[in-house]
């Protein structure tokens, strides 16, 4: 018996490619018409279309890395996104300016501005990625002790940029961090012995903090030093109407935009209701105002292909380091979609939050499409074997 054995040349992902081009096209239909509101004096289309093609430039770099490549760069990547965030802490307000009360930018001449935690997501993504895999290659024999110190070393590698992000203070980006640790560690192989006790604790603490916040405010306020206006965003998001005049504005805003749509919406930029922003975090709102129903699920249904193409990819691709990257992925998109389109129609609190490849932003967008560039990368250097029996 014989059998041969042939590999594909490197390809690139035209699946991936249609699935981004739509999106892009959403964006700028979405952008363009927020900005004709009259609230805005900025041409947000232009510059997001730019940020669009220095993300394809950012994928055209990234794409010809390999696995052995990717994994040397990691550590600099992450100690990078370490180093911006610290730097974000101790530098004068005219290099890092307070916004919206969060110190989370850098002021870039001819760039306006760069949030650095955006980046710092994906490079979170590298370094745990070579974390697991370098784990199970020196450990091939699995036990409780092994899996407890690949566990801890997820957690300290997470809670570096964690700290780091909450003394901006950025919530959402601190909870985007970790919903891509979850994502990871439930694909690293670590026993359930170890994951449901730890996790139910977590969940427990959770309810408790909800019940605390909601029934005996008191006490977090008395022990743990939070302040009356911190519990507004809770407030406002179970009762918006009682807070429509402060911070629950936006939110009963977007409600009324969104339900306004119905079915089919009111036709592309007819839209009635005002809401600030709308460009950014809210812009999911446009799309349910003017496109209803119909233009709403297409774009959920556009990023349910997204996030079944990495699968896919990730399915396919027989390196582990590859299939950790595609999890940290998968996570941190489908975290931001579930997050924003659910602060959108009050499913969720708001957290600030973009929808991605769609709210305008670039240093969202470079973010997103780093992202993109690594498993446009798994794609091109993945190797399908073919095997051909011959008796």
């Amino acid at each position: 018996m014989t059998s041969k054995k042939t590999t594909s040349p490197p390809r690139l992902d035209f699946g991936l490619i249609l699935i981004l081009f739509l999106l892009f096209l959403v964006s700028c239909i979405s952008i363009y018409s927020a900005q004709t509101t009259g609230q805005y004096k900025e041409n947000f289309l232009l510059k997001q279309m730019v940020w669009y093609m220095v993300g394809t430039g950012i994928i055209a770099a990234v794409i010809t890395l390999d696995s052995d490549q990717l994994k040397k760069i990691s550590w600099y990547a992450y100690g990078f996104g370490l180093f911006l965030l610290g730097l974000l802490i101790v530098a004068p307000s005219s290099i890092a300016p307070v916004i919206n009360g969060a110190k989370a930018w850098f002021r870039v001449p001819g760039m306006g501005s760069l949030q650095p935690s955006e980046l710092v997501k994906v490079f979170i993504i590298l370094a745990l990625a070579k974390v697991i895999d370098d784990h199970h290659e020196k450990n091939r024999i699995k036990t409780i002790q092994t899996d407890l110190w690949l566990l801890i070393k997820i957690g300290i590698f997470t809670m570096l940029p964690l700290l780091l992000v909450m003394k901006q203070p950025d919530l959402g980006t601190g909870l985007v961090f970790i919903a891509i640790m979850l994502g990871m560690i439930f694909i690293s192989g670590i026993t359930w012995k170890l994951l449901v006790p730890i996790f139910g604790t977590g969940i427990t603490l959770i309810s408790a903090i909800f019940y605390f916040v909601l029934w005996q405010p008191e006490i977090l306020e008395k022990y743990l030093g939070v302040k009356e206006y911190q519990f507004a965003r809770i407030y406002s998001w179970i009762d918006p109407y009682n807070y429509q005049s402060s911070t629950g504005f936006q939110l009963t805003r977007s409600l009324l935009a969104i339900g306004s749509g119905e079915t089919t919406g009111k036709g592309y930029g007819t839209r009635e209701v005002y809401l600030p922003e709308s460009h950014t975090d809210f812009i999911f709102s446009i799309v349910g105002e003017e496109f209803g129903f119909i233009g709403a699920s297409i774009l959920v249904s556009l990023f349910f292909l997204l996030i079944y193409h990495i699968t896919r990819v990730g399915m396919e691709t027989k390196n582990n380091f590859y299939t950790y990257i595609c999890i940290g992925v998968i996570s941190m998109i489908t975290f931001h979609v579930f997050q924003n389109i659910g602060m959108t129609i009050g499913l969720l609190p708001i957290t600030g939050i973009p929808l991605p490849f769609i709210s305008y932003g670039g240093s969202s967008l470079m973010g997103n499409m780093l992202a993109m560039s690594l498993i446009f990368s798994i794609s091109y250097h993945h190797k399908k074997y073919m095997f051909s029996n011959n008796e």
